[in-house]
Formats: structure tokens, sequence, C-alpha cells
């Protein structure tokens, strides 16, 4: 097998393995499908051309994890991201019955996930980390830099700041 070869199958079997964990990374930050699409192109557009720098399968699945959050960052602190309202209720009336479909679709989510996406963004990256990539305190540590003392109290944060939203219905039930 030619080294182009050898090289395309590694990016695809990284991509398969992989995509699903930055998708749903992508979606907690960005909390919009559209956004997170963009997110996922440009972690596996990065991946292709830094691949030669991975050396383990950890190795690749904290990197993919630490470029996606640093590109949602990214992506909010650029003009668009900082100047565009959102899709809002009364919006409907612009779109077809089918376009309305998917739109409610894409934003139905489960409540306990809208409860999550409700968090404040520290919060939310560690409850999503934590409890959706199964990641370990000291896994999260590393790779945020962060003390594990630190992710545990912000762990700790989320998950009373999430049991307050749920209790109290702060959420819409769908």
């Amino acid at each position: 097998m030619s080294n182009n070869k050898k090289f395309a199958a590694d990016i695809d079997q990284i991509i398969e393995k992989y995509a699903d964990m930055v998708y749903r990374l992508a979606i907690s930050e960005m909390k919009n499908a559209n956004d997170a699409d963009d997110i996922f192109q440009e972690v596996f557009i990065r991946l292709v051309k830094h691949i030669d720098t991975l050396k383990s399968e950890e190795h690749i699945k904290a990197w993919l994890i630490r470029v996606t959050i640093n590109c949602s960052r990214k992506s909010f602190s650029n003009f668009w991201n900082k100047n565009v309202k959102g899709f809002e209720e009364g919006d409907y009336e612009k779109y077809g019955e089918e376009d309305i479909e998917l739109i409610k679709i894409e934003e139905a989510d489960d409540f306990v996930y809208d409860a999550v996406i409700a968090l404040p963004d520290i919060y939310r990256r560690m409850i999503h980390l934590f409890y959706y990539e199964e990641l370990s305190v000291r896994e999260i540590s590393e790779l945020l830099g962060k003390k594990e003392s630190t992710v545990k109290s912000q762990l700790y944060r989320g998950r009373e700041l999430l049991r307050e939203i749920l209790k109290g219905g702060m959420c819409d039930e769908k």
C-alpha cells in the first residue's frame, strides 16, 4: 500500500471513530447545528494538515477535543457571531412548512441536554467532557491545562446548576 493510500485510510478511520464526539462537542459549544457543521469541517481539515504530528490514539482524541474547543472559541470571537441574532419563534413565518419542520427537529433536543446547553460555558464544557465524552477528571485536567481540583469544583458547580435548572423547569419542556 502506498503512503498516500495508507494516509487516506488512517484519516478515514480517525474520522469514522471520532466524528460523533467532535460533532457533539461542537453542538455543545456552538448551540446550533449550522455552526457545529462549520466547526466539524474545520477540525477535520486541521487534522489532515497535522496528522503527522499526532503520535498515539490518546493524543489524537485529546487533540481533536482541544481543537474543537479552540475553533468554537475562535468562532465566537469573530464579528459575525457577535452581531447576528439567533432564530426566534416569530421567524417561522418566513419559512415554508418543510423548512419549519426541519428547524424544529434540529432545535428539539432532549430535555436534559437542553439544560446542559443552558449552563455557562465553563460548566457546560466540563459536564459535556465528563458525561458525554466519558473523560476522567484527570484527562479533562490535562486536556484543558487546569488543576484536577479546579475541574472537580467546576464539575460540582455545573452539576448543582444543572440540578437547579432541571428542578426549576427553567428549560422549555418539549
